[in-house]
C-alpha cells in the first residue's frame, strides 16, 4: 500500500460538527495573548540548503505556539486550541507551499517511532490545571486542509506496528493511532477515509480489527452509516471471526429504517456460519432490534438456521452408566439466556406473539424442532400474560399430532442443567396437559411427567412431581384422576427403586379410593404392587414396610361387609396375585427364613378373599372376572394355578345334570312348573344338561346362577391355558341343552301361572340368555382366527353351533322382552362392569328382587294421559293409578319416554295377588294372540342391558360367516335377525370410541376389557365387506318386500332347538330396515371418528372400498391408492348410498333419514381429510377435494329436499310422534347445504310457513311442496328456522365488525350486499314472530320470546356499522331499524333489549336528516291479537313505538338459558297433541 505525500489541494468543504461531548475532558483554556490581535506573517526567509523538512515543521508549529521538541515528553500546546486550529487553517489555505512543506515535514518527523509515539500521546497545555490535553495529532486532524492527508499518513504507518503486543494503551502505537480518529468534530471526506481505513482493516490482526470495528461508531458520523454498513458487510464475507465486533458496531449505529432492515438481513445470514459461543451475542442483537415489521422474519430465520447442539439420543444411552448424560456446551444456556432476556426487556408482547404465530403455522411433525419447545418454555416463564396462549397452542399442536413427545424427551435429556432452571415451567405445563379432556393431550402430559421425573435427580424436584400428581388424583374430575393414576403407574413400573424413598408422597392417593371406579382402582394397586415388589428386593429397612402396609389394607377391605370396600379389596387381592404370584417376577433370593415366599402370601390372601365372597354373588362375579383377565395376560405360580383349578372343578357338580338318551331322567316339578330341555344342539348324544330351572326355582340355590357366566369364563380360560388355546375339553357345553320350563306351559298357558311362577320363568330365561352370551364369548375365540390349535372340521362344527346359539339368543330375548310387558322384574347383575351412567343395584337373592319390585307399586300419581292409555288398553280404573316398574325406570332416566310410551301402554299394576290375577286374566287374550316381532327393539330388556354379560369383540367374527348352513333355500332373510342382533351390539361398542364432550372412553366399558383403539380397529377391519354384504341383502329384501317366506325362519329356529310357537313372527321389512339402519349408523360413525378410521389410511381405504357401487367393485382389488383415487372412492360411496336412499324412500321416513345422515357423514369425513390430510398425502394433490365437496353438498341438498317433500301421509306409521328430532336434523341439512341459506330461509319463513294450517283438523293440500311441514311438525320447523337465522346473523355480525375495524375503505358493493343480507335476516325473524298471532300453542310463543330476544341482542352489535354507512344506505337502514319485531309486553329482559334497539334507532335517525321521521310515545299494553289489556304484569313504564303491530312479550334473562330443554320437550308434546287431535277427529 502506498500513499502520495505530495501537495494536496486545500478542501474547502467542511463536515458539520457532531453533537456529542468528547470523552477527553478539556477544561477551558486560552491561547496566550500576543501584542497584536492579528497574526503577522513571518518575514520572507532566504532559501537555505541546511533546512530539513523537520525544521520546516518545527518552525511552522512554533509560529503557531506549539513546542514540538520537548525533552520532558510530548509537545506543548497553547492554551486556546480553537484559535490554534484557525491559525493553521488560515495559513495553509493561503499558502499551498507552506501546507506542502508542513506535510512533508510531519511525514519525516513521524518516521521515527519515538517521535510518532510522542505526538500521539496527550500533550501539555499552558495554564491548564492537569497539564494534559489532546495529542498533537488529534489537534492537527481538526485542521480541515490537512485532515485527509494526515489520516492517510497515520493509516500508512499502522501496519508497521501490527506485531507489537503490549498490554498498556499508552505504549501501543497502533491503538493510539486508532484512538486519534475517535470523536472528531468532522470528517472532510468520509468516503475516502472509509475506503482507506477498510483497506488497512483487511490486513489487520484480529484484535486490532475488532478494536477498529468497535470504534467505527465513534469515528464515523451518522451521514456515513450507509458506507459503514456496506463496508462491514464485506468484512463479514471475508472474515467471520469479526462477527461479534461487527454486530456490536451495528448496535451502536443510529440507523434509519432501510439500513436497519439491511443490517438485520446481514445478521440473519451469519447465524449458520457464526461460531457457537458467539451466537448469543448475535441473537441478542437480533431480538433487541425486532419490531412489528421484522420480528416474524427474525424468528423464522432463527428457527430455520439454528440447530441445537445438545440433543439427547436415547439409542446412545441405553446403558445405565451413560443414561441421562450428554456432552453439552454452555452455549445453549447462553442462547436461551439471550432469548429469555430479550423476552423480558424488549417489547415482550411483540416477540411472544410473533413466536406463537410462527409456530402456529407449522403443521408437519418433522418441521418442529427442539428449539420450538424452548421458545414456548421461555415465553411461558417470562411472559405471564401469554401463558394461556402458550397452553392453548401447545394443546392444539399435540391434539393435531404436530408436536410429539420425542421433542420434549430431547429437550429434557439434551441439557438437564437447563431443565433445572426451568423446572417450574415444565411442571406447570405438564399439569395443564394432564388435566385436559383430550386423550392425546393427557397422554402427552403423562409422558412429560415421566421425562421430568427421570430428567431431574434431586429429591426436592421429584417430590414436587409426585405432589403434583397426587393433587390431580384428588381433583375429583374423572379423566384427570385417570390420567394422573396412569402417570403414577408408569413411574412406579420404571422407577420403583427411586420412588421408595419418597413413597410417603404417594400414599396420599389412598384417601381418595372411595370415589374411584374399577379402572382407577386397578391403577392404584398397580402402583403399590410395583413398589412392594421392588421393596422385597431392597435390603433397607424402610422397603419392606410398603408390602406389609399393602397387605394390611387389602385384608381390611376384603373383610368389610360393604361391597364398595370389598370391591377395592378384591381388586387389590388379584393385583397382588398378578404381581407377586407371577412366575416371571418371583424372586426368592432376598427372602429370609422368617418371611414367606411371595406366591405363598398371595395364595393365602386368595383363600381369604374367596371365603369373604361367598355371601355376596356380585363379589364372586367380580372375583371370577378379574381372575380370568389376569390369567389371560400372564402365567401364575403352579400352586396358584392348582388352587384355581380346584375352584373351577366344582362347575360340573353345581350346574350340570346328566341326561339319558338326550332326555331328563325324571319329571320333577319346580314351583309347580314342569321342565324340559331346550335348545339341544347335540341331540340324543348329549350327555349333560344345564340345570337352569331347578336352580332358579330354589331360593337357596338361585344365587349360584348369578355366578354361572363368570364361573364358566374362568373355566374356559383355564381350559385354554391347559390345552394350548383349544376348548376341546369343554366343547360339550356349547351344544348341551338347557333345562327350562315347558315351552307349552309358558307359551300357551301363561295366563294360568301365578306371580311366583312367572318370576321363575323370567329368571330362568334371563340366566339362559347370559349363559349363551358367555358361550359365544368363549367359543367365539375359536373361530376368530387367533387360535390354530383346532382342525378345520372342528372349526366348521363350532361355527354351525355358534350360529344356532345366536338364533337361540334372539328367540330367548324376544320372548323375555314380551313377558316383561306383563311381568316386570328387576334382574340381578351378572356383569362386574356396569355401563357409565346406568344405576347400580346389588340384589342378594331373588326375594330381595321381589321386594324391590313390590316397592315400586307403593307410589301413586294422577296422570291424565296414563289413565287414557289404560282405558284404551282395556283396563278400567279410577283417576288414581299406581307407578309400574317401567314408569319408575322412566322417572329415573333408565329408559326414554318414547320407550315407555311405545312399550308400556296399558301396563297393569300389581299391588296385590288378587289384582295380579285380575290383570293377568284381563290381558290373557293379549298374551296369547299378540305376535312377538323378532326384529323389534327390545326396549324393556335394554333398560337393564347393563346387567347382562357383555359380548366380546371376537364374537363379531361370526358376522363373516354369512353362508346359510343347512338352509332350506338361499334366501338370507332367516339370517338377518341374527346379524341384526350382532350389529346392534357392534354399534353400541363403536359409540364408546366416539369422543365425548365431557368424558373420554373408559376402558371398563362392558365387552371391551381395556382394548385399545388400535386393537379394536384391527379386529373390526375384516368386517367391512361383511357389513356391505348384509346391507345389500337387506336392501334387496326391502325392495322386493315379500312376507311369504316365514317358514324359513321357523325351520332355522327349529333346527337350533327353539320351541315351536305360532306367534313368533319375523317381519321382513322391519328386519331389513333395522339392518340397514344399524349398518349405516356403524358406517357413519366409523367414517367420521378421527380416533377410529381416519387415524389410519389403510383402514379408511378398506372401508371405502367395501361400500362402492357394484359397477366399480373392481377398485377393491387395488392395493395402493393415491389421493385422487381416494377422492373417487368417496364419490363412489356417495353414489352407492344414493341408491340405498331411493329404496328407503319407498319404505319409511326414519330409514330414509338415516341414509341422508350417512350421506352427510361422507361429506364430513371428506372435509376432515381436507383439513388434516392423511399421513403420506401430498397437499398439492388435495386441490380436487374442495370441488368435490361442493358437488356433494349440492347433491345432499337435493336428497334432503326429496326427503322433506316426499308424500309420507300414507306411509308414515303412528303419525309424526317421536320423529321431531329427526325432522329437525333433515331440515338443518337441507338449509345448511343450500347455495344461499339466507334466501331459502326467507322463502320458507315468509312465504311457506304462514300457509301451514294451525290444526290437524284442516285437510288442506300441501301446496308449499314440503309434506313434512304440517301442524304436527310445525314447532320443529319453527325452531330450526329460528336457529338457522341466528347462525346467519352471527356470521353477518362478524363480517360487519371486520369491515368496521378495517383500515381500508370497504367497497360500496360489499356494504350493499351485507345490508341486503341483514335486511333478509330481519324479514325472517319478523315473519316468524308474526306467526304467533295465528298459532295459539304455548310452545310457539315460548320459542318466539326466546329467539326473538336473542336476535335483538345480536342485532344491536351491528349498529356501529349501520351508523358508519348510514349516508349511503339510509333507506335500507331505516327499514332495518323500524321493522316490527312483534314481542314486547311481559318479559323484562326482551323488553329492555327492544328498548335499547329503539333508542339506538332514534339516535341514528336524529343524527341524520331523517330525525323528524321518528317519535317515541307511550304505547298501550296489547295482547298478541292487538286487544288492549291491563298493565299490571309489572310496574315498569314502557316507552314504545305507537303502532298496533308492535306487540308481544319476551322472557327474562334468567330464564333464557334454561329454557332450551323446556322448548324441546314442548315440541314433542306438541307433536303428540297434534296426533291426539287427529285421533279425536
Amino acid at each position: 500500500m502506498s500513499y502520495r505525500n505530495n501537495q494536496i489541494p486545500i478542501r474547502t468543504s467542511k463536515r458539520p460538527s457532531k453533537p456529542f461531548t468528547s470523552p477527553i475532558s478539556n477544561p477551558p483554556s486560552k491561547i496566550p495573548k500576543t501584542t497584536n490581535d492579528v497574526v503577522t506573517p513571518l518575514p520572507p526567509q532566504p532559501q537555505s540548503q541546511t533546512l530539513t523538512p523537520t525544521d520546516h515543521l518545527t518552525s511552522i508549529l512554533a509560529d503557531a505556539g506549539i513546542t514540538l521538541i520537548n525533552s520532558s515528553g510530548p509537545p506543548c500546546l497553547p492554551h486556546d486550541l480553537l484559535k490554534l486550529r484557525n491559525h493553521l487553517q488560515t495559513r495553509f489555505a493561503s499558502d499551498a507551499n507552506l501546507r506542502s512543506h508542513f506535510l512533508t515535514g510531519f511525514a519525516s518527523y513521524i518516521s521515527n517511532t519515538n517521535d510518532l509515539h510522542r505526538v500521539l500521546l496527550p500533550s501539555f497545555r499552558d495554564n491548564v490545571n492537569n497539564g494534559r490535553s489532546d495529542s498533537l495529532v488529534r489537534v492537527l486532524l481538526l485542521v480541515p486542509s490537512i485532515q485527509l492527508d494526515l489520516q492517510n499518513m497515520l493509516l500508512e504507518k499502522l501496519p508497521e506496528y501490527f506485531d507489537r503486543d503490549t498490554l498498556r494503551l499508552d505504549e501501543d502505537i497502533a491503538r493510539l493511532i486508532v484512538n486519534q480518529f475517535r470523536w472528531l468534530d468532522f470528517l472532510v471526506d468520509c468516503e475516502k477515509f472509509t475506503d482507506s481505513l477498510f483497506k488497512v482493516l483487511s490486513i489487520c490482526p484480529c484484535d486490532l480489527k475488532r478494536e477498529i470495528i468497535g470504534s467505527l461508531p465513534e469515528v464515523m458520523g451518522d451521514g456515513s452509516n450507509e458506507i459503514v454498513v456496506e463496508a462491514l458487510e464485506k468484512v463479514l464475507q471475508d472474515d467471520s471471526s469479526a462477527t461479534v465486533a461487527v454486530i456490536d458496531c451495528f448496535s451502536s449505529l443510529n440507523l434509519d429504517e432501510y439500513l436497519q432492515d439491511k443490517v438485520i438481513t446481514i445478521a440473519l445470514s451469519c447465524i449458520r456460519t457464526i461460531e457457537a459461543e458467539k451466537l448469543p451475542y448475535l441473537l441478542r442483537f437480533l431480538l433487541l432490534s425486532a419490531t412489528t415489521t421484522n420480528a416474524r422474519r427474525i424468528i423464522s430465520e432463527f428457527r430455520e438456521q439454528y440447530k441445537l447442539v445438545g440433543v439427547f439420543d436415547t439409542r446412545l444411552t441405553q446403558n445405565n452408566k451413560l443414561k441421562g448424560k450428554s456432552v453439552v456446551n454452555n452455549v445453549e444456556a447462553l442462547v436461551l439466556d439471550a432469548l429469555g432476556s430479550s423476552l423480558r426487556f424488549k417489547s415482550v408482547l411483540i416477540l411472544c406473539q410473533e413466536i406463537l404465530k410462527e409456530l402456529q403455522h407449522i403443521d408437519k411433525p418433522q418441521d418442529h424442532k427442539v428449539i420450538d419447545i424452548w421458545l414456548l418454555m421461555l415465553i411461558y416463564k417470562n411472559c405471564e400474560s401469554m401463558q394461556k396462549s402458550v397452553e392453548k397452542l401447545l394443546k392444539k399442536k399435540i391434539v393435531e399430532g404436530s408436536i410429539q413427545d420425542g421433542l420434549f424427551e430431547q429437550c429434557i435429556f439434551g441439557n438437564k442443567d437447563l431443565v433445572k432452571d426451568h423446572f417450574c415451567s415444565f411442571l406447570l405445563l405438564s399439569e395443564y396437559l394432564l388435566a385436559c379432556k383430550e386423550q392425546q393431550a393427557s397422554k402427552f402430559g403423562i409422558q412429560m411427567y415421566k421425562y421430568i421425573f427421570e430428567g431431574v435427580s434431586d429429591t426436592y424436584s421429584r417430590q414436587e412431581v409426585l405432589g403434583s400428581l397426587v393433587t390431580h388424583v384428588g381433583s375429583g374430575i374423572t379423566y384427570e384422576v385417570s390420567s394422573a393414576l396412569e402417570a403414577m403407574v408408569l413411574l412406579a413400573s420404571r422407577f420403583s427403586q427411586e420412588l421408595i424413598p419418597v413413597c410417603s408422597y404417594i400414599t396420599g392417593i389412598l384417601d381418595y379410593m372411595e370415589g374411584f371406579d374399577t379402572e382407577n382402582l386397578h391403577k392404584v394397586y398397580d402402583v403399590f404392587c410395583f413398589l412392594s415388589r421392588s421393596a422385597r428386593s431392597n435390603t433397607e429397612s424402610f422397603g419392606s414396610s410398603i408390602a406389609n402396609e399393602l397387605f394390611m389394607i387389602v385384608r381390611k377391605q376384603v373383610s368389610n361387609p360393604d361391597f364398595k370396600y370389598k370391591k377395592m379389596g378384591l381388586i387389590g387381592t388379584l393385583k397382588i396375585l398378578s404381581h407377586l404370584g407371577n412366575t416371571d417376577t418371583d424372586d426368592t433370593s432376598h427372602s429370609s427364613s422368617s418371611q414367606k415366599l411371595n406366591y405363598e402370601e398371595a395364595l393365602e390372601l386368595l383363600r381369604t378373599s374367596l371365603d369373604s365372597c361367598q355371601q355376596l354373588p356380585i363379589s364372586l362375579i367380580l372375583f371370577y372376572d378379574e381372575l380370568s383377565s389376569i390369567l389371560d395376560s400372564r402365567t401364575l405360580h403352579p400352586a396358584i394355578m392348582e388352587r384355581v383349578g380346584q375352584l373351577v372343578g366344582e362347575f360340573e357338580s353345581t350346574y350340570l345334570t346328566d341326561l339319558e338318551s338326550g332326555k331328563l331322567p325324571g319329571s320333577d316339578l319346580y314351583c309347580d312348573l314342569e321342565g324340559e330341555p331346550w335348545m339341544n344342539l347335540d341331540g340324543d348324544i348329549s350327555p349333560i344338561c344345564m340345570n337352569m330351572l331347578p336352580l332358579a326355582s330354589s331360593s337357596s340355590m338361585s344365587t349360584s346362577l348369578q355366578t354361572l357366566p363368570a364361573n364358566f369364563r374362568l373355566l374356559s380360560v383355564m381350559e385354554s391355558l391347559g390345552n394350548q388355546g383349544s376348548l376341546g375339553g369343554i366343547d360339550a357345553l356349547l351344544g348341551c341343552p338347557i333345562h327350562l320350563p315347558s315351552s307349552k306351559l309358558i307359551l300357551e298357558s301363561w295366563q294360568s301361572l301365578n306371580q311366583k311362577q312367572k318370576d321363575v320363568v323370567c329368571l330362568s330365561l334371563y340366566y339362559a340368555i347370559n349363559w349363551i352370551r358367555e358361550l359365544l364369548n368363549a367359543f367365539g375365540t375359536q373361530v376368530a382366527g387367533r387360535s390354530d390349535c383346532i382342525s378345520q372340521a372342528t372349526k366348521e362344527d363350532t361355527v354351525i353351533k355358534i350360529s344356532k346359539r345366536l338364533r337361540n339368543l334372539v328367540f330367548l330375548e324376544s320372548l323375555l322382552n314380551h313377558f316383561l310387558k306383563e311381568c316386570p322384574i328387576s334382574f340381578p347383575e351378572l356383569s362386574s362392569a356396569s355401563s357409565p351412567g346406568q344405576p347400580t343395584r346389588i340384589e342378594k337373592n331373588t326375594e330381595q328382587m321381589r321386594m324391590n319390585r313390590d316397592s315400586f307399586h307403593g307410589c301413586k300419581r294422577k296422570d291424565k294421559k296414563s289413565s287414557k292409555a289404560l282405558k284404551n288398553s282395556g283396563t278400567q280404573g279410577n283417576n288414581t293409578t299406581q307407578l309400574t316398574l317401567i314408569e319408575t325406570w322412566k322417572k329415573a332416566g333408565a329408559i326414554s319416554s318414547d320407550a315407555s310410551n311405545e312399550n308400556c301402554t296399558g301396563m297393569p299394576s300389581k299391588s296385590s295377588p288378587s289384582q295380579t290375577a285380575a290383570c293377568s286374566t284381563s290381558n290373557s287374550s293379549e298374551s296369547v294372540d299378540t305376535d312377538i316381532i323378532i326384529s323389534e327393539a327390545l326396549k324393556l330388556l335394554e333398560a337393564q342391558r347393563y346387567k347382562f354379560r357383555p359380548l366380546l369383540v371376537d364374537c363379531f367374527s361370526i358376522l363373516s360367516y354369512s353362508k346359510d348352513i343347512d338352509s332350506c333355500c338361499a334366501d338370507p332373510k332367516c339370517e338377518l335377525p341374527v346379524y341384526l342382533y350382532l350389529l346392534r351390539d357392534l354399534h353400541s361398542k363403536i359409540k364408546c370410541f366416539i369422543p365425548k364432550p365431557t368424558l373420554p372412553r373408559s376402558s371398563s366399558t362392558p365387552g371391551l376389557n381395556g382394548i385399545t383403539t388400535v386393537a379394536f380397529v384391527s379386529k373390526i377391519q375384516t368386517l367391512f365387506p361383511t357389513l356391505r354384504t348384509h346391507l345389500d341383502s337387506a336392501t334387496s329384501l326391502l325392495e322386493h318386500c315379500s312376507e311369504t317366506c316365514q317358514q324359513h325362519w321357523r325351520d332355522q329356529s327349529s333346527m337350533a332347538g327353539n320351541p315351536e310357537t305360532s306367534n313368533m313372527v319375523v317381519s321382513v321389512p322391519s328386519v331389513s330396515s333395522f339392518v340397514i339402519k344399524e349398518t349405516l349408523s356403524c358406517f357413519s360413525k366409523m367414517l367420521t371418528c378421527s380416533d377410529l378410521i381416519l387415524s389410519k389410511q389403510s383402514v379408511l381405504l378398506d372401508l371405502l372400498r367395501s361400500f362402492q357401487p357394484k359397477k366399480v367393485s373392481d377398485i377393491a382389488g387395488m392395493q395402493s391408492l393415491s389421493t385422487r383415487e381416494i377422492d373417487c372412492l368417496y364419490e363412489g360411496v356417495y353414489t352407492f348410498l344414493e341408491g340405498v336412499l331411493d329404496v328407503a324412500l319407498c319404505f319409511s321416513f326414519m330409514l330414509a333419514s338415516e341414509v341422508v345422515l350417512a350421506l352427510e357423514s361422507v361429506i364430513v369425513s371428506l372435509q376432515k381429510i381436507l383439513d388434516k390430510p392423511l399421513e403420506g398425502t401430498d397437499k398439492h394433490k388435495l386441490a380436487v377435494i374442495p370441488e368435490l365437496i361442493v358437488t356433494l353438498r349440492n347433491k345432499l341438498r337435493l336428497c334432503a329436499h326429496k326427503l322433506l317433500s316426499h308424500n309420507w301421509h300414507n306411509e308414515i306409521q303412528n303419525g309424526w310422534k317421536g320423529k321431531g328430532e329427526m325432522v329437525q336434523k333433515i331440515i338443518h341439512i337441507y338449509l345448511d347445504n343450500c347455495e344461499s341459506t339466507s334466501e331459502s330461509l326467507e322463502e320458507i319463513a315468509c312465504s311457506i310457513l304462514p300457509t301451514v294450517p294451525t290444526s290437524s283438523r284442516t285437510t288442506a293440500e300441501d301446496s308449499h311442496g314440503f309434506t313434512t311441514l304440517c301442524s304436527s311438525t310445525f314447532a320443529v320447523w319453527y325452531r330450526e328456522l329460528h336457529e338457522q337465522n341466528l347462525i346467519i346473523l352471527g356470521k353477518l355480525v362478524k363480517e360487519a365488525i371486520i369491515i368496521q375495524k378495517s383500515r381500508a375503505t370497504p367497497h360500496p358493493s360489499e356494504v350493499q350486499i351485507l345490508m341486503e343480507k341483514l335486511h333478509r335476516s330481519v324479514n325472517v325473524v319478523v315473519s316468524l314472530i308474526n306467526v304467533c298471532r295465528t298459532h295459539a300453542k304455548v310452545t310457539i310463543h315460548t320459542m318466539a320470546v326466546k329467539y326473538g330476544g336473542k336476535f335483538v341482542d345480536s342485532f344491536l352489535k351491528v349498529f356501529e356499522f349501520l351508523e358508519t354507512n348510514f349516508q349511503g344506505h339510509s333507506q335500507l337502514i331505516i327499514q332495518l331499524g323500524l321493522k316490527q319485531t312483534g314481542i314486547t309486553c311481559k318479559i323484562p329482559a326482551t323488553k329492555r333489549s327492544l328498548e335499547r334497539l329503539l333508542f339506538r334507532v332514534k339516535a341514528l335517525l336524529h343524527s341524520s336528516s331523517s330525525g323528524l321521521t321518528f317519535e317515541v310515545g307511550n304505547l298501550k299494553h296489547k295482547n298478541l291479537i292487538g286487544e288492549e289489556v291491563s298493565s299490571q304484569a309489572y310496574i315498569d313504564n314502557e316507552n314504545e313505538i305507537n303502532t298496533d303491530d308492535f306487540v308481544g312479550t319476551v322472557e327474562d334473562e334468567r330464564v333464557r338459558d334454561s329454557e332450551d330443554e323446556t322448548v324441546r320437550n314442548a315440541e314433542d308434546e306438541t307433536v303428540m297433541d297434534s296426533e291426539d287431535d287427529g285421533e279425536a277427529d
